[in-house]
């Protein structure tokens, strides 16, 4: 057990607590001082006023990041570089011995005077190369490693003695004037990465590498930021996990230190000779190939990448240089190569996690829930699961409900009704744990009791126990090095389970955040619980007023009383703050040998500044001595991981359902993740786009936005867009802020019917969508998919990320801009390039593409979402209803888009969306359309009678018959001799629909193979 007891502060700016704890009338609180009883989320306190933490505490030293120091040393002036000498070549590449090439520089830490080389060609399509300190001893002995038990690190293939001879990569070094590697194409001479012309920098709290990028690059990746899809060539990528509220271009919540690397090439058809394009501007009618590859650097360190017109720069704060390039040469074979190899292929979803979920801070209790669930189903919009924020929470406390509000025996009944209804409740679990006040008996938890028995949380470099703060107030961290908090982390899952039957984990604050710099608790636990030091939305001085962009043109009244409210606000939040000043930014000089974890030399451009600001911090110690510094970006990653290993304790037999908010490469083997705090702002509704996309590279298909935004308040014309957006996520919830005005899909009559709308064509898609994810699952391919990897031959995509794939086959193409009615969209491959799409509610081709890549004008009213399918792809469906456990039960259906050649293709994966273990089987199904037949042939075993197997088929259409149809067989025998089944062709959309199949299906739509033709 790690004592907890009053001990000595460790952070400085708590020296003060103990004056303003005697002076509390003093003090800002969010309540009266004087008051005798306070209450939080429900549940009476009569111990004493609660204490507010002061906004100081949360305000770390002045530092000005390196890339804005005019006065910063650039260490490639000042350092020697390295030169390679002991150079082996071995059975898959070659080793070196890497020294430094003049006197150390020690400019950003002390410089590693012996360095180990390693190259490996660790199968066809994988090149490692890692730097690493040599002699890892007591000299240097502070320089961290990243173990492969936290991060997998990739090893040669079994077969690489014959694959890596088939590499199109190829590693050259060199000593002219310094240690340098360049990584070359082999099939194009094309140079993917070259170090050439620059310096190897590798200190104990510094490495820099860096390497020239041709004209015009297009990269994509290095999350998590707010920003669009193409990265550009003038932004610095900042990786260190960070709690805020989305700000555009810095620093969030999780950490992905992968680019995608995109060259297109203007082919000459008489020469075969390629012609690299470096311009935007591109020739319709020109043929054009591309060439992608990946860069995976594994390190969890904070870093910047810096992205330059001409070059890209790594700077790391620790760790090693462990890099694994990925020849492709498309986007797909470089994404299904990182997982298989790297980070791991995602979990399986269950079904229901593809319905639509609602939540919203502020739901207060039981009834309410029961409330929103009911108005749901009585405005005839599907409902999938109902989410808790922490309203629910006993004073904000995992594991342990408001007894008020939430109590356990009420609950049972709502979540016992809930379920037989076919839905889902998914409660926030925070990722610190709150300290009981020790002067309070009835401020006992067992939750903080049983996690300090197992010294499972985070200590204090002398070994006390490291107290932040976060909601609840002064808390703990668990420490997921330990061999204690796993344990403790599922037993305190699975005995919350025992009293409130909760179907999935969200997992929240992961960064990890704590609401103060250092262990500000220390001392302090006797005036538990505490306030946050910022105001909660709705009290005074965090009233919401703001609107989305164009509130005023719609609700002019309004938006004007808003502003004007907003704007006293504001005025008196600067009149408070005015006398603050800002004292001369803090630098630090390295000390040799010796590292400054709290402030590092080197800057990084983190959002919050110092890096322990509103994060627990980087002296923070775990069990085994290594320091939050070295694994800060793994918190969130370990905490998934951990609660994915506690749900198949608490809710044995099923795939855990997990949603979280700090994620690393790899998280999504675990969870999915939601884009975090957005806001109510158009913009935010663009950027949930490529920050999509962006996780789909990082293999993390599971991503949603908060529909509608989480913070300030949505208005109808935004939320009748997002709702229809969101509904071509793979998660799709609405979500928003304390005190917010309300935003479900029922609020506003125009919401209520767009939502109604994009929700029948999305529950109509799930078989679609969950085949997506089983070939996700099974090979890294990808769900949501960026136009470009689609058709990775036309340099005019590089770019598009306001359109987007569902698949191979579905285009979605949203209205992004308030007060539009229409859109524009492009429709790659048309424009006499051999592709056709459909439009979804009238089945036609689409006819208005004259020349290839051509932007279209679409009409798109409010409530209307612009969606086509594309030629060439069989599209399973299922008729729609309230919730996916009753869709699941009704009959089939498939809709063929014929290619301009007239085939088609596609595939359907059935089981019984839950269990881990298939006992039931599986089934997979495949169709195939040419030469005017359409066949389906199954393979599997799936047999559950409550479920699919059985369900009939109840209708087919085609896209693209361009003549009229007279007859219609099944396996042979004329339709029209059932009496069910309807014939009908449409001329003008040249659309065949067969209706009434059920009949000659109802053993099952999949019991046998067959074969439907036309003439």
């Amino acid at each position: 057990m790690l004592p907890y007891r009053l001990g000595r502060f460790a952070s400085s700016v708590f020296s003060v607590f103990i004056f303003m704890a005697l002076s509390l009338d003093k003090l800002s609180f969010a309540q009266s001082a004087t008051s005798e009883m306070i209450e939080t989320s429900g549940t009476a306190n009569t111990f004493r006023p609660i204490f507010t933490v002061p906004a100081e505490a949360d305000v770390g030293a002045p530092l000005l990041p390196n890339i804005n120091d005019p006065n910063a040393t650039d260490a490639q002036t000042v350092c020697p570089g390295y030169n390679a000498s002991n150079v082996k070549r071995t059975a898959f590449g070659l080793t070196a011995t890497l020294n430094l090439a003049g006197p150390a520089c020690n400019v950003y830490g002390t410089d590693i005077e012996t360095l180990n080389l390693t190259v490996e060609y660790q199968s066809a399509d994988r090149l490692a190369v890692r730097v690493t300190p040599a002699y890892l001893g007591a000299a240097n002995a502070s320089q961290y490693n990243l173990p492969t038990t936290l991060v997998y690190q990739p090893t040669i293939d079994v077969d690489a003695g014959m694959s890596s001879l088939n590499s199109d990569m190829s590693f050259i070094w060199s000593n002219d004037p310094t240690f340098s590697f360049s990584v070359y194409r082999k099939s194009t001479g094309d140079t993917l990465f070259s170090t050439q012309g620059t310096k190897l920098v590798y200190e104990n709290q510094f490495i820099e590498f860096a390497s020239a990028l041709p004209e015009n690059y297009n990269l994509y990746g290095l999350g998590e930021t707010i920003h669009g899809l193409r990265l550009g060539n003038n932004f610095t990528k900042t990786i260190w996990a960070a709690d805020i509220g989305d700000p555009i271009d810095y620093n969030i919540y999780g950490s992905a230190p992968f680019y995608l690397d995109t060259r297109y090439y203007e082919l000459d058809q008489s020469t075969g000779n390629l012609t690299l394009v470096t311009s935007n501007e591109t020739n319709a009618t020109a043929d054009y190939t591309s060439y992608s590859h990946g860069l995976y650097s594994r390190n969890a360190h904070g870093q910047e990448i810096l992205l330059r017109p001409a070059n890209i720069t790594w700077r790391l704060l620790g760790g090693s240089v462990d890099l694994y390039f990925y020849a492709g040469p498309t986007q797909q074979e470089v994404t299904t190569a990182l997982q298989t190899s790297a980070i791991g292929l995602p979990a399986l979803q269950q079904y229901f996690t593809f319905g639509f979920h609602q939540c919203r801070w502020g739901y207060a209790n039981w009834s309410q829930l029961q409330e929103v669930v009911d108005t749901y189903e009585a405005f005839g919009i599907p409902l999938e699961s109902i989410w808790s924020d922490i309203d629910y929470m006993n004073q904000y406390r995992d594991f342990d409900n408001d007894l008020v509000t939430h109590s356990y025996t009420e609950g049972e009944t709502f979540l016992s009704n809930l379920h037989a209804s076919g839905r889902h409740w998914i409660p926030i679990i925070d990722s610190a744990i709150y300290v009981p006040n020790p002067e309070n008996a009835s401020d006992a938890y067992a939750t903080f009791n049983s996690g300090n028995d197992t010294n499972s949380f985070l200590t204090n470099p002398d070994g006390t126990i490291y107290i932040g703060s976060v909601w609840p107030g002064y808390t703990v961290f668990p420490d997921w090095l330990s061999d204690g908090a796993g344990p403790w982390w599922t037993n305190e899952m699975v005995t919350w389970h025992d009293k409130v039957a909760y179907d999935g984990a969200w997992i929240d604050m992961s960064e990890v955040s704590s609401f103060c710099v250092g262990s500000c608790g220390t001392g302090n636990i006797t005036m538990n619980p505490v306030h946050p030091p910022f105001p909660l939305p709705g009290e005074p001085g965090a009233v919401i007023y703001s609107y989305p962009e164009g509130f005023n043109l719609t609700n002019a009244t309004e938006a004007a009383t808003a502003a004007s409210a907003s704007s006293s606000q504001e005025a008196a939040a600067s009149t408070a703050s005015a006398s603050l000043t800002m004292p001369d930014y803090l630098r630090t000089t390295p000390t040799p040998g010796v590292r400054d974890v709290n402030y590092p030399p080197y800057v990084i451009n983190n959002v919050q500044g110092d890096l322990a600001v509103h994060a627990v911090s980087p002296n923070a110690t775990h069990a085994d001595g290594t320091e939050e510094y070295d694994v800060h970006n793994l918190f969130g990653h370990q905490i998934l991981n951990a609660t994915y290993n506690a749900l198949l304790a608490a809710i044995p037999g099923k795939r855990p359902f997990i949603i979280g908010r700090s994620t690393f490469l790899g998280s999504g083997k675990w969870s999915g993740h939601w884009g975090g705090d957005n806001t109510s702002l158009w913009a935010y509704m663009f950027f949930s786009i490529p920050q999509a996309l962006s996780f789909s590279l990082f293999g993390i298909p599971m991503f949603g936005a908060d529909t509608c935004g989480f913070n300030g308040n949505s208005d109808e014309e935004l939320c009748n867009r997002w709702m229809q957006l969101s509904a071509f996520f793979p998660f799709y919830r609405n979500h928003n802020t304390l005190t917010a005005i309300p935003q479900e899909a029922y609020v506003w009559a125009s919401v209520a019917e767009a939502s109604r709308t994009a929700m029948i064509i999305r529950y109509s898609l799930l078989p679609y969508m969950y085949t997506l994810f089983y070939l996700a699952h099974k090979t890294g391919s990808t769900v949501m998919r960026a136009l470009a990897w689609e058709f990775p031959n036309d340099p005019a995509l590089a770019n598009a990320d306001r359109q987007f794939f569902l698949g191979p086959a579905v285009l979605v193409t949203p209205v992004l801009v308030q007060g539009a009615t229409n859109v524009s969209g492009v429709f790659p491959g048309t424009g006499g390039r051999g592709e056709v799409y459909y439009d979804w509610y009238t089945f036609e081709a689409q006819k208005n593409v004259s020349t290839p890549g051509a932007n279209v004008t679409i009409d798109a009213p409010l409530g209307h979402i612009p969606v086509y399918l594309r030629g060439g792809y069989v599209i399973p469906t299922q008729e729609p209803a309230l919730t996916t456990r009753d869709a699941r039960r009704n009959p089939w259906g498939l809709i063929v888009a014929l290619s301009l050649e007239g085939s088609a293709r596609g595939s359907l994966y059935v089981d019984d969306g839950e269990s881990v273990v298939q006992e039931n089987g599986t089934l997979y199904v495949e169709f195939t359309a040419a030469n005017n037949a359409l066949y389906a042939s199954a393979r599997g075993t799936y047999n559950n009678n409550n479920n699919n197997n059985t369900n009939p088929l109840a209708n087919v259409t085609v896209l693209g018959v361009h003549e009229a149809v007279s007859k219609v067989t099944w396996n042979g025998a004329d339709v029209a001799q059932d009496t069910d089944t309807v014939v009908l062709y449409n001329e003008t959309s040249e659309a065949l629909v067969v209706t009434g199949l059920n009949g000659l299906t109802s053993g099952g739509a999949w019991k046998t193979d067959w074969v439907l033709k036309w003439s």
